[in-house]
């Protein structure tokens, strides 16, 4: 059998255990230990020891601003995408999605299939790719969310203030960040890890084995489908999809870009799952709602919490097929048919309710028209 076919089979088998474990992991604090578990020590370690591992050169600076202009992009297209599945982009379930959509969770979505698929180096690109994330959904995708909070009122400047500087000492403390942090300057002066004392590099890369399992058994624990909005979220995300892997074929047509590792980077990245980080956006600003017995919903939680839940499986089957078939999806063709058939499959959905809504305004026609000969004939 081959090699990234037997890779992609364990992987499976590790979230199908996960699935089983659910009746004896909680979700909720048990859960959420094995995800505080996998960011703070597992992925942390894993970047650190990729990013010491390969050379450092200036081309590295510019996958940040790579990843934040993808943000940037998939935030600009996401009110189309609503609009095409029939959810108005004002509703409080609107603001929800345009929150997530341009998010993206590599941690828990594309890096241990990177790392294990592709290698060190391209995990070191793809973690600094998600520092450009990081900056759009710490800080801008905070602040759109308090525009739309206080839309109609005006800020409160020095809780904003507090909360901004709370928010900087967040992305700068963050293990991951740090990490990189320690990593870019050691690398800076030279230090790679074979440089580095043997019991700690010996630790670190004992840490980094857990990281797989630990992301696959947590997808699997974590992973839940509500009946409702399944059908409307799942077109969504598929057109989300669609749209991100012909946005790729563009930039790797236009760019030249050859190398192919670097395309299936961009490809894994640019899919990976929506981050959690504007749920907690999008839970304080319900929070601070409830204390104010505001009326009036900026997002809707629980429709915020379907995205995610949906998200993570889509997200994972498709990095892993996309890297198990090998060089595949490095042809501009090949993208290009699937981010096309990703986009028609996602399109059913809104095109069904389209249908139905003519159908049905036909037959309310045609009842009216009989009412009104029915009275017609009674008048007479």
């Amino acid at each position: 059998m081959d090699g990234a076919i037997e890779k992609t089979i364990s992987f499976l088998l590790f979230i199908f255990i996960g699935v089983l474990l659910k009746k004896k992991i909680s979700i909720g604090e048990e859960t959420n230990g094995i995800k505080s578990l996998i960011l703070t020590i597992a992925l942390p370690a894993t970047i650190f020891i990729a990013l010491l591992k390969v050379k450092i050169d200036g081309d590295l600076i510019l996958f940040p601003l790579l990843a934040l202009g993808l943000n940037i992009i998939l935030f600009a297209i996401t009110p189309i995408l609503l609009s095409a599945i029939g959810i108005h982009i004002n509703s409080d379930k609107g603001r929800s999605a345009r929150l997530l959509i341009p998010s993206l969770a590599p941690g828990l979505s594309c890096f241990p299939f990177i790392l294990e698929f592709l290698g060190d180096g391209s995990l070191a690109k793809a973690a600094m790719g998600d520092l450009g994330n990081k900056f759009f959904v710490l800080f801008l995708l905070y602040l759109v969310a308090l525009k739309w909070h206080y839309k109609n009122a005006d800020f409160e400047t020095n809780s904003l203030k507090t909360k901004l500087k709370s928010l900087l000492k967040t992305l700068l403390y963050e293990p991951v960040n740090m990490f990189i942090l320690v990593a870019l300057i050691l690398v800076s002066f030279g230090i790679t890890l074979d440089k580095i004392p043997a019991f700690l590099a010996s630790t670190l890369t004992r840490l980094s084995y857990i990281m797989t399992p630990l992301v696959l058994l947590f997808i699997g624990i974590a992973v839940k489908f509500k009946k409702q909005q399944f059908f409307q979220l799942f077109s969504l995300l598929l057109l989300r999809a669609g749209f991100t892997l012909l946005l790729i074929a563009g930039i790797v047509f236009f760019v030249d870009i050859t190398i192919q590792k670097d395309i299936l980077v961009m490809i894994a990245f640019s899919l990976s799952a929506c981050s959690f980080w504007p749920f907690a956006h999008i839970s304080a600003v319900n929070l601070k709602e409830k204390r104010e017995n505001s009326l009036e919903k900026t997002f809707d939680t629980n429709f915020a919490l379907s995205i995610l839940a949906l998200s993570l499986p889509i997200s994972v089957l498709l990095i892993l097929g996309i890297l198990t078939t090998g060089n595949t999806f490095t042809h501009i063709n090949n993208i290009l048919i699937l981010g096309g058939c990703l986009f028609v499959i996602g399109l059913i959905y809104p095109i069904i309710l389209k249908v139905k809504l003519v159908f049905s305004d036909s037959k309310n026609s045609i009842e009216k028209t009989k009412k009104k000969s029915v009275e017609f004939l009674a008048d007479k």
